[in-house]
């Protein structure tokens, strides 16, 4: 058994207690809902009929149920992208959508939402088994992979959903598990965005049959997840945010010199002005990748996310469809 120092499970969690931010151990659980076994897929979606006919479910997941967010003028003639929310260690969907208020945004742009649970491991803790790095401590066989890839085609199977706009989102461990999604199903996911997560330390690890479109965003205080990489235990070891990011470039066939003349951002409010730089590898890219590193100046592992933050990564989503 594998005993986590309260420290370290805070900093991966999001605890969250009426609506603030508290580094609370117990908060992220309370605010998570559901969940549940250690399922390994079996994704179905209950009732209902297909798109166009019928009153359509808005609950997937078998074991595991997440409610679909679908914005008010959903027409199931015009098929809609898909942005999935993976949340931290310890924290759950619901929380980990307060913090970073992507559902609103993402259905006021006309798209279908969904942020899902992963497992609870011993350490009553949920998690998704993503790289060797992050986050299975406990040795679950829980393939979340299988999972999450069911889950797209359950929504699929009712709701309109462009094949070409299949996203994924996802804090820390679920940035490790965005990054898996992108490995094990390039041919179904166009664009991930990873805040403070990472890829397998060996790219031979990910074998992607296709190039995906990625964005990383990390603090470079980040005391958790190290901006330059680093241990979440002794033997298991994850890149650092730059050599994240030029393993994906390496995929999609661009060039490893980043173009970094576009404007800074301002992600982080606790932070004046405009703190993040963008870096982005997009010359020479084949058809379908491309990958962007936005560096958060003095940022940390949850950083205080500025209005801003919601629009731009969806702006980066809905920017980087399949070709």
């Amino acid at each position: 058994m594998v005993i986590w120092p309260r420290s370290f499970v805070v900093a991966l969690a999001l605890p969250i207690t009426l609506g603030s931010f508290a580094c609370s151990e117990d908060a992220g659980s309370a605010a998570a809902s559901g969940g549940g076994g250690d399922g390994t897929g079996g994704v179905s979606a209950p009732g209902g009929g297909g798109a166009g006919g019928g009153e359509l479910p808005t609950t997937f997941g078998g074991d595991r149920p997440v409610t679909l967010a679908v914005p008010d003028d959903y027409d199931p003639a015009v098929p809609a992208p898909l942005v999935i929310l993976l949340h931290g260690y310890g924290a759950s969907g619901a929380a980990q959508n307060v913090y970073f208020g992507l559902g609103a945004e993402v259905t006021a742009r006309g798209g279908l939402f969904a942020a899902p649970d992963g497992t609870v491991d011993q350490g009553d803790r949920r998690f998704w088994n993503a790289t060797d790095a992050c986050c299975n401590f406990y040795g679950s066989t829980v393939d979340d992979s299988a999972y999450l890839r069911g889950l797209v085609d359950a929504i699929g199977e009712s709701y309109s959903v462009d094949p070409k706009r299949v996203h994924f989102v996802g804090h820390s461990n679920g940035g490790f598990m965005s990054y898996r999604m992108a490995c094990d199903h390039a041919a179904v996911v166009a664009s991930i965005v990873s805040l403070a997560g990472a890829t397998f330390l060996d790219a031979a690890d990910c074998a992607p049959s296709e190039p995906v479109h990625v964005l990383q965003i990390h603090g470079t205080d980040d005391d958790t997840i190290a901006y330059d990489g680093g241990e979440t235990l002794p033997m298991l070891t994850y890149p650092g945010a730059v050599a994240t990011v030029e393993q994906w470039a390496t995929v999609g066939g661009c060039g490893l010199t980043p173009d970094t003349s576009a404007p800074a951002l301002d992600l982080e409010s606790g932070i004046a002005g405009a703190e993040s730089t963008v870096s982005r590898y997009a010359a020479g890219c084949q058809p379908g990748g491309s990958a962007e590193l936005w560096t958060i100046a003095g940022g940390g592992h949850i950083p205080s996310l500025s209005e801003g933050f919601a629009p731009a990564v969806v702006d980066f989503l809905f920017a980087h469809p399949k070709p």
